[in-house]
């Protein structure tokens, strides 16, 4: 399958195999373009995955396949939402879900509004996939139990949050990605890691984040395995490591060596490096 040579093209960084499979790919399928905006969203080329993923969207559309029009949208609010783009976020979100409103859709949707300031809307979502997919493995034991979570840290509850995720352990490193617009996996331990920094538990959330960096062949381009690395600094400086601490931070700021500079994490990132001595 083309796709899947140019995620192994992209983990092995092979940039002339991943040259050749773009042309290869939009020969093939217009929307190959969502696959570009991935990778360019992963090195924090937001503008340039935008652009990508909003052409990938008009073709999905004008072809009839809304489905995967509203995935790919649903792909772009979760990347907004992670990079710290709130009002954006909520627009791409708010946008998936006026095409569909499919099981997928209302998850992608429900995750990105729930890292961007509407917990409310991520908690209805939730209980729309509870009561539409109760026998569902993925919905029930991955989707639903991180909307939740995520519920519960924005009113900053951190404790609730991890109990909310205690379903998810048995599956969390199942690989989800069998459809359009985002990846999906490991998204329980991300959060669960975000709720250990919010307890302050440095150690405990530097093994979260490095769950999800030490399983690239599941996660690939999902940008969670670009941000963890910035959480992972964030752990260790809780943790008083200061020199792993260093070293995730340098480690993101290489990742991001062509970033656009005015992603709002990334300005975060170099402020929180700059206080390291």
């Amino acid at each position: 399958m083309l796709i899947t040579r140019y995620q192994i093209a992209f983990l092995e960084n092979d940039q002339q195999e991943l040259a050749r499979l773009t042309e290869a790919g939009y020969k093939r399928s217009p929307t190959f373009c969502e696959q570009e905006a991935h990778v360019a969203g992963y090195a924090g080329q937001l503008r340039r995955a935008r652009a990508l993923a909003g052409r990938g969207v008009d073709l999905a559309r004008q072809s009839g396949r809304l489905e995967r029009a509203a995935q790919d949208q649903a792909g772009a609010a979760i990347r907004e939402s992670l990079f710290g783009n709130a009002a954006e976020a909520r627009r791409q979100a708010a946008a998936a879900l006026r095409v569909s409103r499919g099981g997928v859709v209302e998850f992608g949707a429900g995750f990105a509004l729930g890292l961007s300031g509407e917990p409310a809307q991520a908690g209805t979502l939730a209980a729309d996939l509870e009561r539409r997919f109760p026998e569902d493995t993925t919905f029930r034991f991955a989707y639903v139990p991180v909307l939740r979570a995520l519920v519960a840290l924005s009113r900053h509850e951190p404790a609730r949050a991890i109990a909310e995720l205690r379903p998810v352990a048995t599956y969390e490193l199942a690989s989800l990605a069998s459809h359009e617009g985002f990846n999906g996996s490991l998204y329980a331990v991300y959060v669960r890691g975000l709720a250990y920094l919010e307890q302050r538990k440095g150690l405990e959330a530097a093994a979260e984040f490095e769950k999800v960096l030490n399983h690239r062949g599941i996660v690939v381009y999902d940008p969670i395995g670009a941000v963890s690395r910035w959480r992972l600094g964030q752990a260790y400086a809780l943790a008083g490591d200061v020199q792993r601490s260093k070293a995730a931070y340098d480690d993101f700021l290489t990742l991001w060596k062509n970033a656009d500079p005015d992603v709002p994490i990334l300005k975060t990132v170099r402020s929180e490096r700059a206080t390291l001595q």
